[in-house]
């Protein structure tokens, strides 16, 4: 089963949230809205930050903001900052993961089912994803 873990699932709310106020949301902010720990958040906005998601500000109306437009932030760009590279098996991003790799029959067919689920995440928005959340 493929399943995205909690932490993932914080992201995309995080950022979920921060597109749709579209202005400075502070850590405190975000952990409160959904009852989450500051702690788990701050993790979370870290990881997204690194990856050049959201931006931070200081000050006492600081926060975070998305770092670009959501339109052009895809769920995969969001679930590969927080989880790393997409894989469906061991040898998906090195070969050497894999003990079977050299005598493998079903390693390329499952590539391309990464490469489809990929192509996928990578086509659904966070502005869609935002824009569909219910009020």
């Amino acid at each position: 089963m493929l399943k995205l873990n909690r932490i993932v699932d914080y992201g995309i709310l995080v950022m979920t949230e921060i597109a749709r106020r579209n202005a400075c949301v502070s850590t405190t902010e975000l952990a409160a809205t959904y009852g989450v720990s500051s702690t788990i958040v701050a993790k979370v906005l870290k990881k997204l930050a690194r990856a050049g998601l959201v931006t931070s500000e200081r000050g006492s109306r600081g926060g975070y903001r998305l770092a670009r437009a959501a339109s052009v932030i895809s769920a995969a760009d969001i679930i590969q900052a927080i989880d790393g590279p997409l894989t469906v098996t061991a040898c998906s991003v090195e070969a050497e993961n894999c003990d079977q790799y050299a005598k493998c029959s079903v390693r390329d067919p499952l590539w391309r089912i990464r490469e489809r689920i990929i192509s996928a995440l990578d086509t659904c928005s966070l502005q869609e994803i935002s824009s569909e959340v219910p009020e």
